[in-house]
C-alpha cells in the first residue's frame, strides 16, 4: 500500500454544501489520496455553533468556533461560509498565511475578487472557485484552463437554478409567476425571501465572475446590467412559445466593439427569447447550463446541477484534489490573468433585437405613429402583429419585432412609445437572445 504524506485541511463552515464535503473526505479518504497524491486529513470545521443540528452525522471532535487557529494549522483551507464577512478576513488570513483556498462564495468573489487574487498572488498561494458559478457544472477550469488559448466571444448561462425552474413551470405547465414561485419555495428551490434570485442579484454575481475569467479583465459587480423575472407574465410566456421561443433569465458576457471602435467587453443579466432551437431551450427545472461561443473550439455547452450540497461538494472536492496537487508538486499558485484590461461597457452599448407588445387605439393611423416613432430613434422594423382578440372595446394588441439596434436607442423609443397617446399601454418588452 502506498503511503502519502499529508496535507492537512480546513473546513469553514458546514452547511448544506460543507457538511457533504467534509463526508465525503471522510468516507473516500483513501481514493482521493490516490488521486491527490497526497492524504487529505480534515483537521476541523470552523462553525457559529458547535451543536447545531445537521444534516450529516459528522464527530464532533472536529468542531471549533475557533476559525483563525484552525486556518493558521491547515495547508488548504476550504470556506463555504457564504457571504462577504467574516469571509473575506478569513480568506484573507488563510492567503496571507501561504494557505491554498477552495472557496463556493460567489458573492465574495464577484466583490472583492482582485483583492483575493492579489493576496493569493503576493504569497504564491492559489484560489480555486469551481463550485462558484454553477455548482456540480465544470465551467471555471474549462474557462481558465482548457480554453485560455483560444478567443471567448461571448457566454450565455442559465445560472440560476431558481428562475430557470420558474419559467420552466410557467412555460410547461401553464402556472402564474406567483404560483410558480410558491411550488419552487415548496419544493425548496427557492427561499424564503428569494429576491438575490428572482431579481437576478445571484445570476448577477456569477456573470461578473464568467466575464472576468472570460475576457481576462476586471470586471465590478456593479457593471453588470441586471433585470429580474418578477415583471414576467404568462401571456409573454405564452406568446412566446408561440411565436416559437422559451423565456430564460440569461447571464451574458460577451466582447463588443463601440461605435469609436474600442474593444470591450459587457456583462448582463435579464429575461430573453431563446428559440426553442437552441440548446438553452431545453434546459429544464432547475438545472444549469453555460453557452461558451468561441472563436477556434466553436460553440460549447455545459449542464448540469446548478445547487445542491452533495452535487456542489463535487466541484469543492475537484479544486481540493487539485490544490494538493499542487502542493505535492510544489512551486508558486498561477495567478489570475486580468491583463487585457477591457473596459466594461454600459448596456446601451449593446446591439440586440426588441420583442414590444403594445396595447393600442383601435383607430386608423395608429400603426404609422408607432413606425415614426421607431423611425426617429434609428430602430427598424423587422415583424408586426396586430390583433384586436382578447383586446378591450376600441383597442388592439400590437406586438413588434425589431431589427439589431443599440439598447440606447431602443430603450429611447420604448420611453417614447409610453408618451404616445394611441399607445394606452407597454404591455411587454423582450430582448431576443443571441442578437
Amino acid at each position: 500500500m502506498i503511503e502519502y504524506r499529508n496535507v492537512r485541511v480546513a473546513l469553514l463552515g458546514a452547511g448544506s454544501v460543507g457538511s457533504q464535503v467534509a463526508r465525503l473526505l471522510l468516507e473516500h479518504g483513501d481514493e482521493l489520496a490516490s488521486r491527490a497524491g497526497a492524504g487529505l486529513e480534515l483537521v476541523g470545521i470552523a462553525v457559529r455553533d458547535v451543536d447545531a443540528a445537521r444534516d450529516v452525522d459528522l464527530p464532533k471532535d472536529l468542531f471549533t468556533t475557533d476559525a483563525e487557529s484552525l486556518i493558521l494549522g491547515a495547508d488548504i483551507v476550504v470556506e463555504l461560509i457564504g457571504g462577504i464577512e467574516p469571509a473575506r478576513t478569513l480568506v484573507l488570513q488563510a492567503l496571507q498565511s501561504g494557505a491554498d483556498v477552495v472557496t463556493g462564495n460567489k458573492a465574495l468573489l464577484a466583490t472583492h475578487g482582485p483583492e483575493l487574487f492579489a493576496a493569493a498572488e503576493q504569497v504564491g498561494a492559489q484560489l480555486y472557485y469551481e463550485a462558484a458559478v454553477a455548482g456540480a457544472i465544470p465551467i471555471i477550469r474549462p474557462l481558465h484552463d482548457s480554453l485560455a488559448g483560444d478567443r471567448i466571444e461571448r457566454i450565455m448561462g442559465i445560472v440560476n437554478g431558481t428562475t430557470n425552474f420558474i419559467l420552466d413551470l410557467m412555460d410547461r405547465e401553464g402556472a402564474t409567476f406567483e404560483d410558480a414561485l410558491a411550488t419552487a419555495t415548496e419544493l425548496g428551490y427557492a427561499e424564503a425571501d428569494p429576491t438575490a434570485d428572482v431579481e437576478g442579484y445571484d445570476a448577477a454575481q456569477k456573470a461578473a465572475i464568467l466575464a472576468s475569467l472570460a475576457f481576462h479583465t476586471s470586471v465590478p459587480l456593479a457593471a453588470v446590467h441586471r433585470e429580474g423575472i418578477t415583471h414576467v407574465t404568462i401571456d409573454q410566456v405564452r406568446a412566446a412559445r408561440k411565436a416559437g421561443y422559451v423565456v430564460k433569465i440569461l447571464a451574458t458576457a460577451e466582447r463588443l466593439t463601440d461605435a469609436d471602435g474600442r474593444e470591450g467587453v459587457s456583462a448582463r443579466v435579464y429575461p430573453a427569447l431563446v428559440p426553442v432551437s437552441h440548446p438553452l431551450a431545453s434546459v429544464h427545472g432547475a438545472k444549469n447550463a453555460v453557452f461558451v461561443e468561441a472563436e477556434a473550439a466553436g460553440d460549447l455547452m455545459f449542464y448540469g446541477a446548478g445547487a445542491g450540497g452533495v452535487e456542489t461538494a463535487s466541484a469543492v472536492l475537484g479544486d481540493l484534489v487539485s490544490a494538493a496537487r499542487r502542493h505535492v508538486i510544489g512551486g508558486p499558485g498561477v495567478a489570475e490573468s486580468t491583463q487585457s484590461a477591457l473596459p466594461v461597457f454600459p448596456i446601451g452599448t449593446v446591439r440586440t433585437r426588441y420583442q414590444i407588445a403594445l396595447q393600442v387605439a383601435d383607430a386608423p393611423g395608429v400603426l404609422s405613429t408607432v413606425a415614426g416613432v421607431l423611425a426617429k430613434h434609428g430602430v427598424s422594423v423587422e415583424t408586426v402583429e396586430q390583433t384586436t382578440e382578447g383586446a378591450a372595446e376600441q383597442t388592439a394588441a400590437l406586438v413588434i419585432g425589431t431589427h439589431l439596434a443599440r439598447e440606447s436607442d431602443l430603450a429611447d423609443t420604448v420611453a417614447a412609445l409610453r408618451g404616445e397617446d394611441v399607445v394606452l399601454d407597454v404591455t411587454s418588452v423582450l430582448r431576443f437572445v443571441g442578437a
